[in-house]
């Protein structure tokens, strides 16, 4: 064989053998242990699926899970002060009997709603010793009766108080050091303590003189109550608001959970939650903007997203036994 074709031989030899070599790395991860044919795809689809949980809509339902959609929203920055509800003294009336006598009929008892005009009750005069009655000069409910069958009742004491609630008074306590940020006309959420949403009203009136106890003054604000979520002697707190910063994209706050010191976001994917890592910038009490990690209309879980982070731990606790 000639000095040529000998080399030739050689040359193809050698290319066949590192084609092969070419291939076979290419179809080996460096680990060293060999994917078979067909089997990648579903590698990389396991792996793009991880740490994902699922959910129905009736579990979601049932684990009372909220789905908000991210986007836009105004994060409002503010004073926190601490107060009480308070009757509507505008609308407060005290029914006192005119002439002193004898309770022969009582009609209204407390937590009663009466229409203006309904009958409370009747006495019998003293001095005349005829009975006259006694009646609702407002709309709205009886929350105190001092008389009851038999009783001696006196003009010097009011028998009914009757008030209208579908306003209230929410009294704030501001403490010195603020009273140069708080003036009337001053938006406030009201916090009712009771899993609600937040109540807007407008401060009306900001006192002028403090309280030598607690060194500090009021500020009011009359208060919508159709619903009667506001009851008179409760603890409120309000949130007046100093400045408001629109931003891009924003989540509520309890939609936050920590995932192996990372801030998470669990985001809907059909039936599935997938832990979204995000990056996280300014926020109030209701929303945090959202700086990275999230895009607007991404659907994620709000209130009670900790629910699926118990899912998922659940799931890692298995898998790792």
């Amino acid at each position: 064989m000639s000095r040529i074709v000998r080399s030739s031989v050689i040359l193809a030899v050698a290319a066949l053998l590192l084609g092969g070599l070419i291939f076979y790395y290419q179809r080996t991860p460096a680990g060293g242990a060999r994917i078979p044919s067909g089997h990648a795809e579903s590698e990389r689809g396991h792996a793009h699926g991880e740490g994902a949980v699922e959910l129905s809509d009736a579990k979601v339902t049932a684990a009372g899970i909220e789905l908000e959609k991210a986007g836009p929203a105004v994060l409002k920055s503010g004073l926190l002060l601490n107060g009480i509800i308070q009757a509507n003294q505008e609308n407060l009336v005290q029914v006192t009997p005119r002439f002193p006598g004898i309770v022969r009929d009582v009609r209204k008892r407390i937590g009663d709603k009466v229409s203006k005009g309904d009958l409370l009750g009747s006495i019998e005069s003293n001095q005349s010793l005829t009975s006259y009655e006694l009646r609702a000069p407002i709309a709205g409910t009886i929350i105190d009766r001092q008389v009851s069958l038999g009783d001696y009742a006196s003009e010097q004491k009011p028998a009914f108080t009757i008030t209208d609630l579908s306003t209230v008074w929410v009294d704030l306590s501001v403490p010195r050091r603020d009273l140069g940020r708080v003036s009337a006309g001053d938006t406030v959420l009201i916090d009712a303590e009771d899993g609600g949403t937040h109540i807007e009203a407008k401060i009306s009136y900001v006192s002028p003189v403090g309280s030598s106890d607690t060194q500090s003054s009021l500020a009011r604000a009359v208060v919508s109550n159709a619903e009667l979520r506001l009851r008179p002697g409760l603890f409120v707190t309000g949130r007046v608001l100093l400045a408001a910063k629109p931003v891009d994209i924003a989540v509520k706050t309890n939609a936050l959970q920590t995932l192996e010191n990372r801030t998470v976001v669990f985001v809907r994917n059909g039936d599935s939650f997938e832990p979204r890592d995000v990056k996280t910038g300014d926020r109030d009490p209701e929303h945090v903007e959202i700086v990275f990690g999230l895009f607007p209309g991404d659907l994620y879980a709000a209130k009670n997203s900790f629910v699926i982070k118990a899912e998922l731990a659940k799931g890692t606790a298995a898998h790792e036994h």
